[in-house]
Formats: C-alpha cells, structure tokens, sequence
C-alpha cells in the first residue's frame, strides 16, 4: 500500500520537511518513527473507517444503468465518488450509462446549486505521488501523549446521518453547531455549556445552504457562517437573527471592487482579527477549471484567495492562492489568524501544508505537513493546531516550523476518539477541544488531563 509520508506533492518537498522528525529508516519504506527533538512517535495508519463507510451500498437512482461501467471503469466507488469518476471516462462509458449519468450530474447540480463536479482539476484528481487514491494510502498518525480522553455529551436532534461539519464557541462557552441537512431540517444548532439545546435555526432564516462548510463567532458572540456552493457568507446574531449577506445565493464569481462587483467563490471559513475585521477564505480548489470555463464574465478567476473586509465589511485588500510555488496555495481549506501577531495561517489540504501571510497579505513562509491540513485554530495560549481530515487526529504544532508537537485522536474510523474527517474544531475556555466530523454527524468533546481532576 502507498505511504502518505513520500508524499512528493512538491518538487522541494524533501528540503521542507521539519528537520526535528526522525524517520526510524532512510528508506522510503519507513513505516513508523521514534520520538525525537520535541515531537511524538509516528506510524503508519489505513483508511479503514472511511474504506468501511464507502464500502457500504448506497442508492443511487441517477446510475442505475452503469452497474457494468462502474465496475469496469471504477471499481469500490458508489456515490458521488463514482459519479466523478465515470464523468473522467466519459468517452468510454455505454451508451445507456451515458443517460443515467447526465441524469446523476444535473440533479446532484441543482442540489449544489449549479457547483461542477470536480473532474477536471489536478486537486480533485492527483496523480497517486501526489496524493491520488486517497483510501489507498496511510496515512502518519502520531502517538497521543497529551493526555486527552474523548466523551459525547451532545445528541444531534437530526442524528448521525449527516455529516457536523464545524463547529463554534462564543464567550460564555455556548457551542453552536453546523450540520449538512436537506432542505426543509434545521442546520444551525446552539447548545448552553451544560449541553442542553437552546435553539435550532432553519431555511427560514438562513436559507438552506447547499453546502455549509465553516463558522465562526467573532468579539461580539455574533455567528459568521459558510455556504460554499451557495457562495454567501451570514451572519447571525447570538439568539440566531440574520444581521449581514455577503455575497449572492447561487451566482459564485469575482470580488473586484473597482467595479463595485462583490461575489464570492466557495467561501469557506471566516476569521477575525484583533481589530475586528473580517478574513474570508475562498476556494474549496477544485471546482475552477471546470468552473472558470463558462460564459459568466463576473466568474473568470478562480483561484484561492483571501478576502479582507473591516468590520462593518468594507473592502481592504484580498490575494490570490494561484497554485504553485512560494507563497502559493490551490485552496484556502483550513484557515486561522494568529490572535497575537495577527499573520493569516492557511491550510492548503490537498498540498499537505501551511502557507503563512502577514494580516495585509504579505507572504511569510510555507510548512510542509506530513498530513491534510483541513482546518486550523489557535488556542487561548496561541498554540497552532491542525485538524488532519481523514487522517482522524488534531495536531499541536509549532507555529514557526510546522513541526508536531502533540496529537489527539486515535485515527480513522467510528470509534471512540476517532473521526472519519476531522475538519473545523474550537477551544472553550477550559481548553477542552470540540469537534464535529464532516462525514459523520457527531460531536466529540476531547478533555485535557487537568478537567479530569
């Protein structure tokens, strides 16, 4: 099976891993290390969860007629994964798979709100050094050495189906919630600090969001909340009341304030800083070749950025990801500001790394990670911690260097501290770790060693 760490995502990619990590060999077969200068032992760890969860049998009316196609083209994939892959074999599909996949791909399109599949980019369809196959690789995971224990204390009145995709805590330790429901169920929830529900919000506030993805509460306890299909950013009052839209439902598109057009592009977290002001980050990565391909002129760009607003949402400034090189990113998955210094750390998922700008947009420095960067937050001690996705852990790591310096989590899977995507996560003030898991639709509390006294 291919291991995660060769990686090989970029061509220097050996000259940026952390020097502090010691591997237990110099081969590239290397499968487990020891504790060295300051970091956890690791090994090597299967999808299993994700492998068992995919495995299993979905319906899927809109491929009825490619049982044989699939099983050709694209065996082990159902759902949506098989949807992307007999759209990469268009040319070689039956004529009858033919009709049921156009009938797949324009209802999962009106569902998203017109957001392309991801078929066409090099984010969405790596070659396997680059992190291709991704149930077919392992993935480094750390040894848990922090003490942390894992409890589930909240009920998801929706229940477990649909994934909880982020989650957020405002100054009084109220925990809200965001879960990817249909249309027509609650997907904000607010639960009190003894865990009881204090309200849900509907598509008669929000209005349903095709694909709610991030959250955030800023100084004044108010909720900032994503639709990345949807390509809005909201926010919401502490007791649920729709204050601010930016952005308009169903047209993504350029920001380009010279010409007084404010659009958004997948945005996908929000962000503050000391001051107040706004960063959004935008671009989910790989819907852009096939998106910038259309005839909308106020959609040409594409590329990952970050957008910075003041406050009250006047535009300050905004740069761009473009992919390749230093200083570069093809996504703005995960994504934090350092409440210190105020410098804008980036999590570029599928490139294994963080990319560091000042708070006005200057480039600092790129980290090389060992795994997914899928969400990023720091602490109330200004700690960097990363959410690894499917790798099923959060990392403690060191802010300057990137090198790991703790972990919590025992993996991929459905267990007890484990995650099928550990993605957007938060601090209370008593330092526990809460977080949802975007394929799953469960909150996991993880408690340091001092709440347990």
């Amino acid at each position: 099976m291919k291991t995660r760490h060769i990686l090989g995502i970029a061509g220097t990619l050996g000259l940026l891993f952390t020097a502090t990590i010691a591997l237990s060999q110099t081969n590239d077969a290397a499968s487990s290390g020891p504790a060295a200068n300051g970091s956890p032992a690791w090994f090597l760890q299967d999808m299993q969860g994700m492998i068992e969860t995919r495995a299993r049998p979905k319906p899927d009316a809109g491929l009825s007629g490619c049982a044989d196609d699939i099983a050709r083209y694209c065996p082990l994939q159902n759902g949506s994964s098989a949807r992307y892959c007999l759209l990469q074999n268009s040319q070689k599909l039956s004529t009858q798979c033919k009709v049921s996949t156009y009938a797949a791909e324009t209802s999962s399109l009106e569902s998203s709100l017109g957001t392309p599949y991801c078929y066409g980019s090099p984010v969405c369809d790596p070659t396997l050094d680059r992190g291709g196959n991704r149930l077919g690789l392992k993935a480094v995971e750390w040894k848990q050495t922090m003490g942390y224990s894992f409890a589930y204390p909240i009920t998801l009145p929706e229940g477990e189906r649909y994934g909880l995709v982020a989650v957020a805590v405002d100054s009084k330790d109220n925990l809200w919630g965001f879960q990817r429901n249909p249309a027509g169920r609650p997907q904000l929830f607010k639960w009190d600090p003894s865990h009881k529900l204090l309200f849900t919000v509907g598509d008669d506030v929000i209005t349903h969001h095709a694909k709610a993805h991030g959250i955030a509460v800023d100084a004044q306890d108010n909720l900032w909340i994503t639709d990345a299909s949807g390509s809005t950013v909201k926010k919401l009052s502490p007791d649920g009341k729709l204050l601010l839209t930016i952005g308009v439902r169903g047209h993504r598109g350029d920001w380009d304030e010279a010409r007084g057009q404010r659009y958004l592009w997948q945005p996908l977290m929000v962000a503050f800083n000391a001051k107040g002001d706004v960063y959004i980050a935008e671009g989910h990565g790989h819907e852009s070749p096939n998106d910038t391909n259309s005839t909308d002129p106020t959609n040409n760009d594409g590329a990952a950025r970050i957008l910075h607003l003041d406050r009250n949402g006047k535009y300050i400034n905004q740069w761009y990801g473009n992919a390749v090189g230093q200083g570069k990113f093809t996504m703005a998955h995960g994504f934090a500001v350092d409440p210190k210094a105020g410098d804008v750390y980036i999590g570029d998922r599928e490139e294994y790394r963080v990319v560091v700008y000042t708070g006005d947009g200057k480039f600092l420095r790129t980290m090389q990670m060992r795994n997914l960067t899928c969400a990023l937050e720091f602490d109330r001690q200004g700690n960097l911690w990363v959410a690894s996705g499917w790798d099923g852990q959060f990392l403690k790591v060191n802010k300057q260097t990137g090198q790991v310096l703790g972990a919590v989590g025992n993996g991929n899977g459905r267990g007890v501290g484990q995650f099928l995507e550990a993605s957007y996560f938060v601090m209370d003030s008593h330092d526990n770790i809460w977080a949802g898991d975007t394929a799953r639709g469960r909150i996991t509390q993880m408690i340091p060693a001092k709440n347990r006294r």
